[in-house]
């Protein structure tokens, strides 16, 4: 019978093969802390131990940041194609059909019209769940209608962002909507209205290098990844090593990419007091 076991440094002595009741528990990805889905829930899918923000699918964002049935949704029926027929082993016609059988919505970007405590504005989404919230030409395409209607209302913007970037399935057609967004946003500050960029885990690729850093502020929750290229990418191309905490909220910040940090349950009301700001 054995009676003492050695712990192997560096594993965890956890079985993983430990059985839990499915869909009642959640375990933090940031500090392993096994947490309820139902407390998890309650905090807005904010760790209570460690305060990782776990990403949130385009419908939640909508609850925590617009008053209840206030949304009203554009351009709903928009949905991509397949112009280049890209297969990678699965044919991306059948990736869209999936993604869109797996979602409420038919892109990935969910954009429309609501009111944040009273104040009127244009609100649009990038749901991490749908192809990684990647951009493609739907969703490039939205993003100016939304502005291009914001402007003619008169309605302040706010887009959350959450991406891995251009889509790559619709090759340069997805890097063309780089350009295509910040001119709508040009024009749309031309007119002196306000644009907030609500940045979260992660955003990354062809989405953080255009729209989504070019708000008039550019606010992030804390400890999302943003950035272009991957970590390995740049120390492989610069021959360095980058610090522990490169392209997280906190390096952005206070190398002035972006303007401040704010936790989840204070986004709806930061986000009321900075449009009244910019509206005076």
């Amino acid at each position: 019978m054995v009676w003492q076991k050695r712990d192997t440094p560096g594993v965890d002595t956890l079985s993983s093969k430990k059985d839990f009741p499915h869909g009642l528990w959640q375990k933090c990805p940031k500090c392993s802390e096994i947490i309820l889905i139902s407390d998890l829930e309650e905090n807005l899918l904010v760790c209570p131990k460690c305060g990782h923000h776990h990403r949130i699918s385009a419908q939640k964002r909508l609850s925590l940041i617009l008053d209840k049935d206030s949304f009203k949704e554009w351009d709903s029926d928009l949905f991509s194609l397949d112009p280049l027929k890209f297969n990678d082993g699965s044919p991306y016609q059948e990736k869209l059909e999936r993604a869109q059988k797996k979602n409420v919505h038919l892109d990935a970007f969910l954009m429309g019209e609501g009111t944040s405590e009273g104040i009127p504005l244009g609100i649009g989404i990038l749901d991490f769940f749908w192809m990684g919230g990647s951009m493609g030409t739907v969703v490039g395409e939205k993003i100016v209608l939304l502005f291009e209607k914001c402007r003619q209302r008169r309605l302040p913007v706010i887009i959350v962002s959450g991406s891995g970037g251009a889509r790559m399935h619709e090759g340069i057609l997805s890097l063309m909507q780089m350009a295509k967004t910040a001119s709508a946003i040009s024009l749309f500050k031309n007119e002196r209205l306000p644009y907030l960029s609500i940045i979260t885990d992660p955003t990354t690729g062809g989405v953080a290098a255009s729209y989504a850093l070019l708000g008039h502020l550019n606010i992030a929750e804390p400890g999302a990844t943003i950035g272009f290229a991957g970590r390995r990418v740049i120390e492989s191309t610069i021959h360095q090593k980058l610090p522990d905490d490169f392209q997280t909220s906190e390096f952005c910040l206070s190398h002035g990419m972006i303007d401040m940090i704010v936790p989840r349950s204070d986004l709806k009301r930061t986000i009321s007091r900075c449009l009244k700001i910019l509206s005076l």
